[in-house]
């Protein structure tokens, strides 16, 4: 049975930084693409960063590029997304997400339940 599980979130004021951490169980994350993807109330699930299969590409949205890193550790098999420079904006559940193929999508396989970041003005 495949399980995702994130941690790390909180409540923090504007401008500090969070990390969460994504461990897996029942699949190794070096065979798939994986991503962090976050939903802020009464809005859809959205893309954050992503990291590919094959070559290891991050890739973000424009509203966390400078600011996010998405990271992968083989070995330990967890997943992390490093957060600085939080904006109130960037407050929703975030969760992260392993893919069947090149990329992580809001389609992807496998998904976590998500860990909620607060971020106050």
């Amino acid at each position: 049975q495949v399980q995702l599980i994130e941690s790390g979130g909180g409540s923090v004021q504007a401008g500090e930084s969070l990390t969460l951490s994504c461990a897996a169980s029942g699949l190794n994350f070096s065979d798939y693409a994986v991503g962090w993807f976050r939903q802020a109330p009464g809005k859809a699930r959205s893309f954050v960063a992503g990291n590919t299969l094959r070559f290891g590409i991050t890739y973000y949205t424009d509203s966390v590029k400078g600011r996010f890193t998405i990271s992968r550790d083989n070995a330990k098999n967890t997943v992390a997304l490093q957060m600085n420079d939080l904006k109130p904006e960037d407050t929703a559940l975030y969760f992260c997400a392993a893919a069947n193929g090149e990329v992580a999508t809001t389609e992807s396989d496998y998904w976590g339940q998500g860990t909620q970041v607060a971020v106050s003005s």
